[in-house]
């Protein structure tokens, strides 16, 4: 459980990498470097499959009635799952 953890708050940053990513599209005049190229990064690639790994292993734990809501924040389990839809529609097109 400590690793999942580890890996959902691993996907919360990527998740605030995401925002700002879709927050760039909008000020393409940024300047480029390492933190711009490390937030786009986060925010498009990994933050889809880090979203998705680990919204799957936690609605698994969930169908098997293990006791998710003791071991993780409510508020995590909750963004993490809201932050999965924008992720998908924006990967599908």
């Amino acid at each position: 459980m400590q690793n999942l953890l580890f890996f959902s708050r691993v996907a919360f940053i990527c998740n605030i990498c995401f925002v700002l990513a879709w927050l760039m599209k909008y000020y393409p005049d940024l300047p480029s470097g390492h933190l711009v190229s490390m937030i786009l990064i986060l925010g498009l690639l990994l933050s889809l499959i880090l979203n998705v790994v680990v919204n799957g292993i936690m609605l698994v734990l969930l169908i098997r009635k293990k006791p998710v809501w003791n071991h993780f924040p409510g508020w995590l389990i909750i963004i993490n799952f809201l932050f999965l839809f924008p992720q998908i529609i924006l990967f599908i097109r």
